[in-house]
């Protein structure tokens, strides 16, 4: 029965930190509608590719709808005991450090903060740590060493005032991209902005870009070392501002001088153009993502950014100052309410006596750790070692997200009690789960997220909760109630967590802290139901806006600090075996491990499969041809890749994206080839500093096939992604099957009722079939010795239709273009159209693409594709 279309939900988009507002309006068939939120000062109504397309991730296929008690179905009440006897045990047996929870940036504030009461107050360890770790630690840790507090000083506002833009290790076109697009739209207004690049790679934010600086990998130090000398030598510091608001100035100086610009690997005209240009400009934002933190040395990284806005004056003031862009939607709320393990609620200190009693008195809790617990990597080193006996994961895949991924699997199969809560069972971690506990997903939650400006927006539901799906909150709660907390974990709404919260930041506001949204502390219900969004500090003295153009720091003297730093040398690369550096990010239409995006058909046909970028000459060298498969190996994994062969990369090193897992590809996990090296201060994994191998796979065949029903892959190398009406599949293998047709059945579970086309080609070693049932097309598979030229877009629209001879060959007919790869995601548009469009109609411009095709006016994540076609087709054109 369907139910009836309910009102339009005003909530926040679950995916990166810009925190964009999006409405979603219920079709009453369990679906959303999407659309930007115009209202919402994130993003004015823009969304990207991915929140476009959240109304198609929705569905409950894969969806954990009841507890599970050892495989078994069970009651929440018996789930939640379960739990809570377990650690109880672990715990009188072993003590509070024998047990941890591995939270996430997914969660809503709310349920972060009674998961961190929870551990740290009640439980009494600080074993608690966050998938945040492996994004933003080093940015904490920098702030914190700076200004005393983890303090983000800006707003989005000032991407738009500033003259100067610099982008550190920050792909935002992909990551950020309605960040990027406010950029863009602000460069465009005033075409005397700035826009420099600084990254190893030339990515597609490059398009926006006056100056690319493609640093060496572990460079920045030495880089931003040397901006610092610079500012010196040309009299550019603020000296009023530096005497009377920062210390130490003369050690970071010194450091600074005791290093050349070797290291950053560019040529000194290009740092000199740089470094005039940064100097020359008053109004310069520095932002810098993830290519800064995630690093050995990235705190040292933050620091030597910090250290030029700090010496110059260059912070707080509109349009200028240092500014983290964070990975997660809520990795910035994780970190108010202590979701860290060396952090306590409220950025109050967990190392600090009286920050810890006054917690502890305002919890009205037995007990309160007195030292950090222990960070990501060492939580698993102590899983391995049997020293952690009880986990709880909440809302994260730490089997493929976390470095030396193959391990750290073993490690959780081998811990004596594994629980954990998330929408789906499907994860390489849940299949590890001795308990799994169904979690309410995005569109069914109710609560709040912080993003990259410190602007707390609602998360709403606009969809029941499905089957026996709870909030992650009401979960904690009932276990904590279940060991005996009742009284502390007597909540009745998310509204009811976020007024105590908020008191507690008023009493951390008392000790010298800088988060405070006391002035919410006694919000009512039907207020919070409809609280806006909104940026702290948010109290009886301040509401919203800048941090430290006053000069007036966190620290216990008020004043900022400048830090010595010094570059080190990245991970040695003189084994022969490993000669490469690897670098790790995303794809611009996929998050994370893809639980999420890999529903949406559209998502996955700009990137359907693992990939590694590797310049020409090491292609060349190598024997890696491109659409071929690389073997990659390193010290602690080995992964199978699509070769994408380009000059984007620099030459000594390759770049491949996070998102795969055991459940979409065979071996396309790019975390088990990461080092377990972290960030000294941090404890921040290195996860663009692996070192790896390359050498081509011996493939015999190639293959591609589509599916009405989810195949079962057998193959060396395959990659599962959704299609409209299906399943696509790529494959590849050193030893052809004999017997294709059989093979063909056995992959998509097909009997003999089903008929198969099969035309083979016993001299090429290729083979096209198609099968057929109650005269629809239900499964093909094409197979050669090369990789497959087939349209793949045409073939996964086809699954369902009558059969035709064309579906034989992969290709349409003439009457029915073939639309090609996915270039917009947005508004599906492929390349082909695209050329076409551009010769057809002679469009001269990306303006003109998008006038005609609608490509790259939603979230424009594609205009550097977009111009890229264009100039291709404009060159081609001139030579002919």
């Amino acid at each position: 029965m369907m139910e009836s279309p309910r009102a339009t939900v005003c909530t926040t988009c679950p995916y990166c930190g810009v925190g964009c507002g999006v409405r979603a309006t219920p079709d009453g068939a369990g679906g959303l509608a999407i659309e930007g939120d115009k209202t919402h000062p994130a993003n004015f109504g823009r969304l990207c590719s991915k929140g476009s397309a959240l109304g198609e991730t929705v569905g409950l296929e894969d969806r954990l709808l009841a507890p599970r008690l050892y495989g078994k179905e069970a009651s929440w009440q018996d789930a939640a005991g379960e739990v809570a006897q377990r650690f109880s045990q672990t715990i009188a047996r072993h003590g509070p450090d024998s047990v941890a929870f591995y939270v996430s940036g997914q969660l809503l504030t709310e349920d972060y903060y009674v998961a961190n009461k929870l551990m740290k107050g009640f439980i009494g360890s600080a074993n608690i740590d966050t998938n945040s770790r492996l994004c933003m630690a080093s940015s904490v840790a920098g702030h914190k060493r700076a200004f005393g507090t983890d303090t983000v000083p800006g707003t989005y506002e000032d991407l738009e005032e500033a003259d100067l833009v610099v982008l550190v290790g920050s792909n935002l076109a992909w990551c950020h991209p309605v960040l990027y697009q406010r950029l863009v739209a602000a460069k465009a207004a005033r075409p005397g902005m700035q826009v420099v690049v600084i990254d190893p790679r030339r990515t597609a934010t490059c398009d926006a870009a006056d100056m690319h600086l493609p640093v060496a990998s572990g460079g920045d130090v030495a880089l931003f070392n040397g901006l610092l000398r610079r500012i010196r030598d040309m009299g550019a510091t603020d000296g009023a501002f530096v005497r009377a608001h920062v210390d130490g100035f003369d050690a970071a100086i010194a450091a600074a001088s005791s290093e050349t610009s070797e290291a950053t690997g560019l040529p000194d005209d290009l740092l000199r153009r740089f470094y005039d240009l940064w100097l020359c400009t008053e109004k310069v934002v520095t932002v810098y993502s993830q290519g800064v933190n995630q690093s050995a040395q990235g705190t040292d990284k933050v620091n030597a950014i910090l250290n030029c806005h700090l010496a110059t004056g260059r912070i707080g003031r509109p349009g200028m100052g240092p500014f983290s862009v964070t990975g997660q939607p809520n990795a910035m709320g994780g970190r108010e309410v202590g979701g860290l393990a060396n952090m306590l609620a409220c950025h109050l200190d967990i190392e600090n006596a009286a920050h810890r009693i006054a917690v502890r008195e305002f919890w009205q809790s037995p007990t309160m750790p007195e030292a950090a617990g222990l960070k990501a990597v060492d939580m698993f080193d102590a899983i391995e070692r049997g020293q952690i006996k009880a986990l709880w994961v909440m809302a994260t895949n730490p089997a493929v997200s976390m470095p030396e991924a193959d391990r750290v699997r073993a490690a959780i199969a081998g811990c004596e009690f594994v629980v954990v809560s998330d929408i789906t069972a499907a994860t390489d971690t849940a299949r590890l789960a001795h308990v799994l506990l169904p979690a309410t997903g995005w569109g069914e939650k109710e609560g709040t997220v912080t993003n990259s400006e410190r602007r707390i927006s609602r998360q709403r539901a606009a969809l029941p909760a499905p089957g026996a799906a709870r909030h992650d909150w009401q979960i904690i709660c009932d276990v904590a109630a279940a060991m005996g907390w009742a009284k502390a974990f007597d909540y009745s709404s998310p509204a009811e967590i976020f007024r105590e919260h908020a008191t507690l930041s008023g009493i951390a506001a008392g000790l010298g802290k800088d988060f405070d949204i006391s002035g919410l502390a006694a919000i009512s219900d039907a207020d919070y139901a409809a609280l806006a969004p909104v940026q702290w500090p948010v109290s009886a003295t301040r509401n919203g806006g800048r941090f430290f153009g006053d000069g007036k720091f966190f620290t216990p003297d008020g004043r900022g600090r400048m830090l010595p730093v010094r570059s080190a040398a990245p991970a040695s690369t003189t084994d022969r075996r490993y000669p490469f550096r690897l670098n790790t990010g995303r794809v611009r239409d996929h998050w994370h491990t893809m639980t999420r995006t890999a529903k949406s058909p559209r998502l996955s046909q700009h990137m359907a499969e693992p990939y590694i970028e590797v310049h020409p000459d090491d292609a060349s060298r190598l024997g890696l041809r491109p659409a071929g498969i690389a073997d990659v190996e390193s010290p602690s994994g080995r992964v199978l890749c699509r070769v994408i062969v380009t000059d984007r990369q620099r030459p000594g090193e390759v770049f491949v994206p996070m998102h795969w897992t055991a459940e979409t590809a065979a071996l396309g996990r790019a975390d088990a080839l990461v080092a377990s090296v972290v960030d000294p201060v941090s404890g921040q994994p290195d996860s663009k500093g692996a070192v790896v191998g390359l050498s081509a796979y011996p493939a015999a065949w190639f293959g591609f096939a589509v599916s009405t029903s989810k195949p079962r892959p057998d193959a060396p190398y395959w990659a599962l992604a959704r299609a409209r009406e299906g399943w696509r599949l790529e494959l590849a293998g050193a030893e052809a099957p004999e017997d294709w047709e059989a093979y063909g059945r056995m992959v998509f579970g097909l009997g003999s009722e089903v008929e198969a086309l099969v035309v083979t080609d016993s001299a090429r070693g290729g083979a096209r079939l198609a099968f057929v049932a109650e005269g629809q097309l239900v499964a093909a598979l094409f197979v050669a010795a090369e990789p497959v030229a087939v349209s793949r877009s045409f073939m996964a629209g086809e699954l369902g239709a009558a059969p035709l001879p064309a579906h034989l060959s992969g290709q349409p007919g003439q009457d029915r273009p073939d639309p090609g790869a996915t270039v917009c995601a947005c508004f599906d548009v492929g390349v082909n159209t695209i050329l076409a469009a551009i010769e057809t109609r002679q469009l001269a411009s990306v303006e003109a693409i998008g006038a005609a095709l609608q490509a790259g006016t939603n979230c424009g994540s594609c205009r550097p594709e977009l111009a890229a076609l264009l100039a291709g087709a404009t060159r081609r054109e001139a030579a002919e």
